[in-house]
């Protein structure tokens, strides 16, 4: 991809002294309500306001958006606030509709994310657009995907691209209703520097009380802003009503929210860092070192169920294994989700090299 620098410069050009925020309801319902939440919002560090206008919905039957009506709802809004207006959009006629009513931010969302022909449908439709364009992650935990669907959108010459990290889906049930796979997203960020990155705490959550410390997670982690469902009677939303606040607890959550320095000059500090680093690079050389002594006695296994035409997997003693773990891990304060992702990875590995042998 070229050209990062001047992805960034669309962010810059807000002249803010925090992190940008979107905000506003999931769904516009009706009139009334988007004008009474973008007016309530309008005096606060908000910048672009949001509401769905077509919602993609895992099954039929439920609530799928106002339509095209609910775009002359923003155009309203924007005159009364001056705020910036976004919505999703998820095929051509999207795009056509939401620039014919000078919608300023268009955002693609997840289940659109995972279809290349979608993505460059969308493309097509907005070559050459100054709208600011941003690429929700993927449904699943797919880095490759989402760079692909930034690279169609890149390749259609849009320059005011971002992209939004809301989380991954996962078939195990976590605290998250889509788990964050936070190194997924600092890989982007890693990749893109000049990229902004933007955090959907909201649907990471799909629980309003969560929704500041993963908020406060996304900033410590040096994201370059939030978009943050917010409605003025959530309980009653149409659509996602757990994860939803209002506007008075958004601007509370503003006042506690820290965001951190990127670095900082003093000497000491930087001394005192490089000495930590230090022992985190002794220490990550002794994990890799007692992983791959591990994976040797895994190979030694292996030869021995060969030799005597033994099953590689036996359930038993991995249930044993992770039982275990998770207990030692929690006395050295490491999280259940962090030991089970690490020893299902750990043993993954050591299935195979008992595989290779097996299969010589």
């Amino acid at each position: 991809m070229e050209n990062k620098k001047e992805m960034r410069t669309w962010l810059d050009d807000f002249k803010l002294d925090h992190p940008l925020v979107i905000a506003g309801p999931c769904s516009a319902e009706t009139e009334e309500q988007v004008l009474q939440i973008a007016n309530e919002l309008k005096n606060s560090d908000v910048s672009v306001f949001r509401a769905g206008i077509w919602k993609p919905r895992t099954r039929p039957g439920g609530f799928e958006g106002v339509g095209a009506i609910g775009l002359k709802w923003l155009q309203k809004a924007k005159a009364e606030t001056g705020l910036l207006m976004a919505t999703e959009v998820a095929n051509a006629n999207h795009v056509q509709l939401a620039i014919e009513h000078d919608i300023d931010v268009l955002w693609i969302g997840a289940r659109t994310a995972v279809n290349p022909f979608a993505i460059q449908e969308i493309a097509d439709a907005l070559e050459g657009t100054d709208k600011i364009v941003l690429l929700k992650n993927p449904v699943n935990p797919d880095l490759s995907l989402w760079i692909g669907g930034l690279e169609r959108l890149c390749n259609a010459n849009i320059k005011k691209l971002g992209v939004i990290h809301r989380g991954f889906s996962t078939y195990e049930k976590t605290k998250y209703r889509n788990n964050p796979e936070w190194q997924i997203a600092i890989d982007m960020q890693n990749r893109f520097p000049d990229l902004p990155l933007i955090c959907d705490p909201s649907h990471i959550t799909g629980k309003r009380d969560m929704i500041q410390e993963v908020s406060q997670q996304a900033l410590d982690l040096n994201f370059d802003g939030l978009i943050i469902e917010t409605h003025n009677d959530p309980d009653n939303a149409w659509s996602d009503a757990a994860q939803q606040v209002t506007p008075d607890t958004l601007k509370r959550m503003f006042v506690d929210l820290r965001v951190r320095k990127e670095t900082d000059e003093e000497t000491e500090y930087n001394n005192k860092l490089l000495q930590l680093r230090a022992q985190i690079d002794t220490y990550d050389d002794k994990i890799i070192e007692v992983i791959g002594n591990r994976m040797r006695i895994a190979d030694e296994i292996g030869q021995l169920k060969k030799s005597k035409n033994v099953a590689i997997l036996q359930n038993k003693r991995w249930n044993e294994i992770l039982g275990k773990m998770i207990l030692t891990g929690e006395e050295k304060g490491l999280s259940e989700e962090f030991i089970l992702k690490l020893y299902k990875a750990i043993h993954q590995e050591s299935i195979n090299h008992q595989e290779r042998i097996v299969n010589k």
